[in-house]
């Protein structure tokens, strides 16, 4: 199973965005949306799951929840846009992965057996920081996890 990974469109949906996330089974927006348009152009493409990063004020965004808890593939994933916000012990609350976004720094490390994704930003270019999107592979109980930056 492949899940897609996208944070910081910060209302910028690029066509290289949106062609990185077709085929994939489940995809994680990890805030800072930015316009409800975004999430609109991404439903199409498989099953969303988003939270509400910290510029994500509007009207529309009131629905969206801070965090969100899921499974996907017998993998348990916790969703935050900001990780110094980080409201549980992933170990110990069975997490085997956190997805987050706000810095805009692609990341993946593991801490305490879990797997910490950051796919960086998707939307505008921030400093000299790379536009970037990330996968979350889960085959047959094996965790991969990948980034690819976008050419744009």
């Amino acid at each position: 199973m492949r899940i897609g990974l996208i944070s910081d469109t910060h209302g910028l949906i690029r066509p290289e965005a949106l062609d990185a996330m077709r085929g994939c089974a489940h995809i994680l927006h990890a805030g800072d949306i930015g316009k409800p348009e975004i999430l609109d152009a991404l439903r199409p493409i498989a099953p969303l799951t988003a939270v509400r990063g910290n510029n994500d004020r509007a009207a529309w965004a009131r629905a969206i929840r801070d965090t969100e808890a899921l499974e996907l593939g017998d993998v348990a994933i916790y969703l935050i846009h900001e990780i110094g916000l980080l409201d549980v012990d992933p170990a110990a609350d069975g997490f085997g992965v956190v997805v987050s976004g706000h810095s805009h720094r692609p990341a993946i490390e593991t801490r305490a057996g879990v797997l910490y994704v950051n796919p960086g930003s998707a939307g505008p270019r921030r400093f000299t920081l790379p536009v970037s999107v990330g996968f979350l592979e889960i085959e047959a109980g094996t965790l991969r996890a990948r980034i690819e930056r976008l050419p744009v």
